[in-house]
């Protein structure tokens, strides 16, 4: 007994069109979820929204006994308006607030986005040496008019530095 091949020839010649009927119902999937999501976007939610009102701005009253340490860009010490060696900060400003109550013992710091973090933090700690009770951060740049005199009561102002001479 010989095995012989058999061959089963095609009855239809094979077809080379797509079959769209899966697409067809991926689509109406689809179409459905759609269907269902849309209404539950559209629904509001709601959220109370505190009323807005006008603060009126504060007074310009600032005490002339307030502390403002500034640090410029290049490392320099300026108390209120006077420059400060780095050497007389903690001194001076000891000076300055032993004349006030431990509760009025306020410094301010206005740093220059340039300054040096390491010089901010020593102007910190020097301050917490000097008997401050409060330390403050200031954002803006506050006015040489609202920082006020040096700090202590009937002290005169000292006159500004003289320009350097070359």
């Amino acid at each position: 007994m010989s095995a012989r091949r058999q061959f089963v020839k095609p009855s239809t010649p094979p077809n080379s069109e797509i079959n769209v009927t899966p697409l067809v119902d991926v689509v109406l999937v689809l179409l459905i979820i759609f269907m269902v999501l849309t209404p539950l976007l559209e629904k509001d939610i709601e959220v109370r929204i505190p009323e807005t009102e006008e603060v009126p701005p504060p007074p310009d009253d600032t005490p002339d006994t307030q502390l403002i340490v500034k640090l410029d860009p290049s490392g320099a010490y300026t108390i209120n308006t006077e420059p400060v060696t780095e050497a007389d900060y903690v001194t001076k400003l000891k000076r300055m607030l032993g004349a006030k109550k431990k509760e009025d013992r306020i410094v301010f710091f206005v740093a220059d986005d340039k300054a040096n973090y390491g010089k901010l933090v020593a102007a910190f700690d020097g301050a917490k040496q000097a008997g401050a009770f409060v330390l403050g951060m200031a954002t803006e740049d506050i006015p040489a008019a609202a920082a006020g005199a040096t700090g202590t009561p009937g002290e005169v102002p000292p006159a500004p530095p003289a320009p350097p001479t070359p």
